[in-house]
């Protein structure tokens, strides 16, 4: 894409966009003047599309000057931590550049948390601050109980609808939700704007790159949820890596942002880099298979990313039934691991439904934000999760060192480059761990997963060190048989666990849901016992084939193998 002199004085990272470059110039500064700089360059351009009402890039940014008034008229000042409890939604992403441009920090949580994972999250962070919409108020009142809120903002979804659908939200769905009275801590958001009259001065403040903006809880190497410390340069280094592995021009386009606010993939890919370039990203505030299938339909969008669970969804979704999917210059699954079986079945889908491209799967972690290595756009391996962003570096490790084990080689997948965390809050045992320092004198970050890289950098995923189950004495990686179970015909999904064993230490369970229509039975569950007979090792059979309707879920929608084991534990200790 050519820019013109003025496009590029006002965003001078603009003249290497769109070239490849394994190094890019990155700018000092915050996530917000990365979306000032949009609005000022394309003001008239759509931002935000929300449930069909459009938010042009001008008035966006105005929206987030008004919001920085009132958090300043609040009392929010720089430093201060403000928890985002909210699905996708414009108010949502208004409030974390308006926090950001203040210089105080967004910690994004999930909406649909637990009231004792609410107060987890605002006690780890020092948050005493909370942004919600009224559908949850009934929860944070309860948190309130738990910990100290200076400030509790409840916002509407049907203040961000056109007239016609917000009156018939409020009469549908928001007359069942508890009511609430404003006090001196508790405002609505419509309230809370109008507090911007208050303050007469600019209270933006300078920020750079290597200030902290954002706080995103994972679970991180070890499964215990921790605050991860993101900084400016961290957001907009991965939006400027996202848009040179694309291939494509993004600005102008748009994106279906599927994936939640509170994850680093929806966070990262489908509003910020989306934000920074200039393209359009439509949030979508609750997925659903049928929902998600019609904004296909009606919104055509240019790019989708999500799990590979939403993508099977859709593939066995009826409604895509003829839906013309040519509009598609990218789909990229991230989140979890996409079984080779699983990528044909969505290959052939959009290939049916018109799409010139294949499914490109990414890898990264939390801790980087989110993605740090995609499959190009013009060469792909199976069972391969791509080559790294550029300036970001892949090492493969010996687990539990820093030495680097031969190309082909199984180890811990460690990385460094300008997506990297600043590190967890409150953890710094886990942060000598997770960031270390190499002989080679850079700091890398050791992911805790498993992986191999080829002779020509491509990188493979294997799984969590931690999942991988040892039985008498061999190590058996569960997504490698979760592949071949996949293979069969019947099996829609599987997940494969180690089940306690006083002999073996541990043995291999498979927890199967079958396609829709089929029914469980012992001669399927003989079918896929001969079908791994012949493709897995001995020691890594399955034992047993549970088959379940529905396997459990996390909320990001991966399979949450973590329930099933802990209930073949509690059964093993009856």
């Amino acid at each position: 894409m050519t820019y013109t002199d003025e496009e590029l004085k006002i965003a001078p990272w603009l003249k290497s966009y769109g070239e490849v470059n394994f190094h890019l110039d990155y700018p000092d500064f915050s996530i917000s003047d990365a979306v000032f700089q949009t609005a000022k360059r394309a003001p008239s351009r759509v931002a935000l599309t929300f449930e069909g009402k459009n938010t042009t890039y001008a008035k966006l940014a105005e929206q987030i000057v008004t919001a920085e008034k009132a958090f300043s008229a609040l009392g929010i000042r720089k430093g201060d931590v403000v928890t985002v409890c909210m699905p996708n939604t414009p108010q949502t992403v208004i409030s974390l550049y308006a926090i950001n441009a203040i210089g105080a920090v967004a910690s994004m949580i999930h909406p649909l948390s637990a009231v004792h994972e609410i107060a987890f999250y605002l006690k780890e962070a020092g948050s005493k601050t909370i942004i919600t919409i009224d559908q949850f108020y009934a929860k944070i009142k309860k948190v309130r109980d738990l910990v100290t809120l200076d400030h509790i903002i409840i916002a509407r979804i049907s203040d961000a609808l056109s007239f016609v659908k917000s009156t018939a939200y409020k009469i549908i769905k928001e007359r069942k939700f508890e009511k609430f009275q404003e006090d001196d801590r508790l405002v609505t958001w419509n309230h809370f704007i109008a507090m911007a009259k208050s303050c007469d001065v600019d209270p933006s403040v300078k920020m750079t790159g290597s200030d902290l903006a954002v706080i995103l809880f994972s679970g991180g190497t070890t499964g215990v949820t921790k605050g991860i410390r993101l900084t400016n340069l961290n957001f907009n280094a991965l939006a400027m890596q996202t848009c040179e592995m694309n291939h494509d021009v993004i600005e102008g386009k748009t994106m279906l942002a599927a994936m939640p606010m509170f994850h680093g993939f929806g966070l990262g890919v489908c509003v910020h880099t989306i934000l920074f370039i200039g393209a359009r990203s439509v949030l979508v505030p609750q997925v659903s298979i049928k929902g998600y299938s019609k904004l296909l339909k009606t919104e055509q969008p240019n790019y989708i990313a999500g799990v590979p669970t939403l993508f099977e969804g859709i593939t066995r979704n009826q409604d895509m039934d003829g839906v013309d999917l040519s509009c598609l210059m990218g789909v990229f699954s991230g989140g979890d691991s996409l079984s080779i079986e699983m990528k044909k079945k969505l290959d052939k889908f959009l290939a049916d439904h018109g799409a010139t491209i294949r499914v490109r799967e990414g890898y990264g972690t939390t801790e980087c934000v989110t993605a740090s290595c995609l499959t190009p756009y013009n060469k792909e391996k199976e069972g391969s999760i791509g080559l790294p962003y550029p300036d970001t570096y892949y090492m493969i490790c010996k687990p539990g060192t820093c030495d680097e084990v031969p190309y082909g080689e199984d180890g811990e997948i460690c990385l460094r480059g300008p997506s990297v965390m600043l590190g967890y809050i409150n953890h710094e045992e886990e942060n000598r761990n997770t960031l270390k320092v190499h002989p080679d004198g850079h700091t890398w970050l050791h992911t805790g997963d498993l992986g191999y890289m080829d002779d020509e950098g491509f990188i493979y995923f294997k799984q969590r060190i931690k999942r991988m189950i040892i039985t008498s004495g061999y190590n058996v990686y569960p997504s490698q048989i979760e592949n071949i179970i996949d293979a069969v015909d019947e099996v829609q999904m599987s997940c494969v666990i180690g089940v306690p064993d006083t002999y073996k230490m541990h043995k291999v369970k498979a927890f199967v849901q079958l396609k829709p229509g089929i029914v469980p039975s012992d001669e399927i569950k003989a079918k896929i016992l001969a079908h791994c007979k012949e493709r897995i090792a001995k020691y890594a059979m399955p034992y047993d084939i549970e088959f379940r309707e529905q396997l459990p879920k996390t909320l990001v929608g991966k399979i949450a193998y973590t329930v099933l084991e802990k209930e073949e534990s509690e059964k093993a200790n009856k």
